[in-house]
């Protein structure tokens, strides 16, 4: 199951969507981080939970030195990398 199918099994409405050719920059992730207070991190079948403060934009990067996608907000919780329980769970 995709970000997508999750999302719109669950009815949550998306307020913004950037693609690779649109990526975000890195003060952009910087300013990201300091707007939340938890940052999940998937990589994998894990899922390493911290706090915003604690997370730097290159923890964010996969192994390409890309950001990590999707990038999910949802209040002041980001998911970063793509988790199918985690985006069910954040979509809860």
């Amino acid at each position: 199951e995709s970000t997508r199918e999750v999302l719109r099994s669950r009815k949550v409405a998306v307020k913004q969507e950037r693609s690779s050719r649109n990526a975000l920059s890195e003060p952009e992730v910087a300013e990201l981080l300091r707007s939340v207070d938890e940052v999940w991190i998937a990589r994998g079948k894990k899922v390493e939970k911290r706090a915003a403060g604690a997370a730097k934009p290159d923890d964010l990067r996969g192994p390409t030195g890309n950001f990590r996608a999707p990038m999910l907000r949802r209040g002041r919780r980001l998911l970063v990398g793509f988790h199918a329980a985690s985006v069910e769970e954040l979509a809860d």
